[in-house]
Parts: C-alpha cells; structure tokens; sequence
C-alpha cells in the first residue's frame, strides 16, 4: 500500500509541473496540443476544446505537447516520407516548400492543410501543422517562451515551499537520544544497538539528540565504542567502525522522535525557505562533484525516489509529506539544468536567440539535445546502479 501511495504522490508532482507549463501557455496566448501524464501508447485519453488530455502507458514522467517549439524545416516533410509517396505527391510537396523557404508562413499552412487527407496521420504532417500556427512557441516574444518553459520548475518550487511550511505548522518532531530502529547487517546491529537503547556517549564524548549524527561522522571510519542505557544499566557497545554511504560515516540506526508543537505562520515560511536554500546550495554542488567523478553514489532513480517515499509514508504523514517536497524540489532544479530537452536548455535556447537575432535551426535543437539525452542516460545508470546494486545507509 505504501508504495501505491508513494507513486501516485510522484505521479502528483509530475503532473503539477507540467500543469505549471499548461497553464503559463494558456495564459501567455498559446494552446497546447496535448496534455499527458506518462509518455507511450495511451492508456486513456480525450480530447476537451482542442487539447487532448490523457495517461500514457509508460509511466515515465509526463509531457505537454506545445505547437511550434521549433521553427518549419522545408525538406523536413519529404524526408519523413517513402520514396514512392513522395514522388507521388512532388508536385504539392515542392509547392509547399516554397512557401516555407519564402517565409510565406500562413500561404505555406494553407498548402500543407491541403496534404492532410494523405499524409494527416504523419507525425511530421502534425509537427508543422503546429510550427505554422499563428500561436506557435517560435513565433512568440521571449519573455512569453521563458515564461512558459520557466513556470514547470517554478510550480515545483513553490509546491516545495507550501508542503514544507506545512509540514512545519503541523507540528514539529523533537530529536531525542532514543533509538527507533537498527538497520540489518550494518555496524550497529553487528555491535549489539538494539531498538528502545538511550545513547549516552559516542566515541568517548557525551551527545545530544543533535550531536549523534555529527560525532559518529567524524570519526572517519575509524574504531569507536557507543555507551547507551538499557533498561537502566549502562552498556558499552563496540568497538565499530563507520561506513561511508552518500559521502556521511554512519553505523546504520535511526533516531527516534517526540512529537512537538508546531511553528506559527511566518517561522514556517521563514524555515521553508530555509531548507529550500540548502537543498539547492547541495544540488549544485552535488551535481559538481558529479562532473569531477566524485559523490555520484548520491545519485538516484525514480526506483529510490519510491522507496523513500515509501518508507516515510510507514514513518508518519508528515515524513512522506517532507520528502515529497523535497522531490519537487529536486524536480524543479534539475529541470533547469542548461541542456536539452530539459527546461532549462529551452530557456537557454531563447535567451541567446534574442541575443542572436535569428532562431537555431532544428538540426541545432537536435545536436544540443543529444547532449542532454545521454546526460540523462548517464544519470539514470548512476541512480539505478545505486537504488538496485548499492546498499543504503
């Protein structure tokens, strides 16, 4: 049941996101075409005053189909054709082509309206259909097209922020010394920690509940022993050593909390904004040891995404509420990565065309895009290399 929950609450952000692009297209005063949670055949699908909204069967993300993101190619149609068809239709195709190399836009959607009872079912027919609209993305002012591409990661964003404070008004969980659980074949449960233990000192040193964490990390690795109390006897469990998982030393045991009472309005917002600025200070920099070879068992896939989110969903609703905010948060930042096809390479895009003059041809788009498609491959081997093959912390 928990991981039911845990996919429909992903399956949430995604569709918040691309409800943020939906929403911004409309308002700037461009339709989109399509609306999907999920990428593939459809599952189900409608179509309500021209939009046509429905669930893919792979349920990868989703998407919201824009016409025009790229500007009219001459030979884009003929090429996407047989040999046979197109020299069956040489005469309309040619004609076509003209107007388009002529930058007869709306003469050039009148020929190509024309070749729709042959070729209407052609993706690349439906493709130029929406480059030669009037509403179409290249068509438009920059500031609308980042405004529309810039308003699925923003959503996410603010959806972080109102889940957060939230969860902060809800009422907070006090840290105490006590263990809750004890992970299964890490240094702890192979010490003797026992779940219900009250930890006393670390390493010789005496700890607060926000102590633990730091002074078992800084050992490094090395032997240390943890003194705890147990049914009111003192005992002294090790000597252990750390492991190291996602670039922290731990020994595998969880902390219990007390519940609290909750912040007022403007802590919580002032605390939302907090946890948002440190999640992105350590995304960058994250992502930059990546680049350098280093911290990318950080790295993970929607299968890890589901197993915290799992997880926290067992602990309490708060928990999974936290960490889905955090998911969306990590959605909306990593869709702003520079490349394509992610928001942030279509922002980039727009920016150095109004810098330029002129628009990138679609053979650009295309290039840039392979950039960004294998740095995804790359990511999502690294995130399911460590969500299947890599033990947890």
């Amino acid at each position: 049941m928990s991981v039911f929950i845990a996919i429909i609450g992903l399956a949430v952000l995604v569709l918040i996101h691309e409800a943020g692009h939906f929403v911004a297209a409309r308002a700037v005063g461009m339709r989109p075409r399509k609306f999907y949670l999920g990428f593939g055949p459809p599952i189900v699908k409608t179509v309500r005053g021209g939009v046509e909204y429905g669930i893919g069967s792979l349920p990868l993300g989703g998407y919201v189909k824009i016409p025009g993101m790229h500007r009219p190619v001459a030979g884009d149609l003929r090429r996407s054709l047989a040999q046979a068809r197109a020299e069956e239709l040489d005469a309309e195709l040619t004609a076509f082509e003209a107007a388009v190399d002529a930058g007869q836009d709306g003469h050039a959607r009148e020929l190509l309206l024309r070749l729709e009872p042959e070729l209407g079912k052609e993706r690349m027919f439906q493709e130029l259909e929406g480059a030669l609209a009037p509403d179409a993305y290249w068509r438009q002012a920059t500031w609308r097209r980042v405004t529309v591409i810039a308003a699925g990661p923003a959503v996410n964003v603010l959806i972080a922020l109102v889940i957060f404070a939230a969860v902060f008004m809800s009422g907070s969980v006090v840290a105490t010394r006590n263990v809750d659980s004890v992970l299964s074949g890490h240094p702890a449960a192979k010490a003797g920690l026992r779940a219900g233990d009250t930890v006393v000192r670390v390493d010789g040193h005496l700890v607060t509940p926000e102590t633990i964490a730091p002074t078992i990390n800084a050992t490094g690795g090395r032997l240390f022993t943890i003194v705890v109390n147990r049914n009111g006897h003192r005992v002294t469990l090790g000597p252990l050593a750390a492991i190291r998982t996602e670039g922290v030393y731990r020994v595998g045991f969880q902390i219990a909390g007390a519940p609290g009472q909750g912040d007022s309005l403007a802590t919580s917002v002032r605390q939302s904004f907090h946890v948002v600025a440190a999640v992105t200070t350590d995304t960058v920099s994250a992502l930059g040891g990546i680049a350098t070879g280093k911290d990318t068992e950080n790295v993970s896939s929607v299968v890890g995404m589901t197993r915290v989110a799992s997880s926290a969903y067992q602990r309490s609703t708060a928990d999974f509420l936290f960490i889905l905010g955090l998911i969306s948060l990590a959605l909306g930042l990593l869709n702003l990565l520079p490349v394509l096809p992610l928001d942030g390479g279509h922002i980039v895009m727009s920016l150095l065309e109004k810098v330029r003059g002129r628009g990138f041809s679609q053979l650009a788009y295309m290039r840039y895009s392979a950039v960004g498609l294998a740095l995804f491959a790359f990511l999502m081997y690294l995130g399911l290399r460590n969500d299947l093959f890599t033990q947890g912390g």
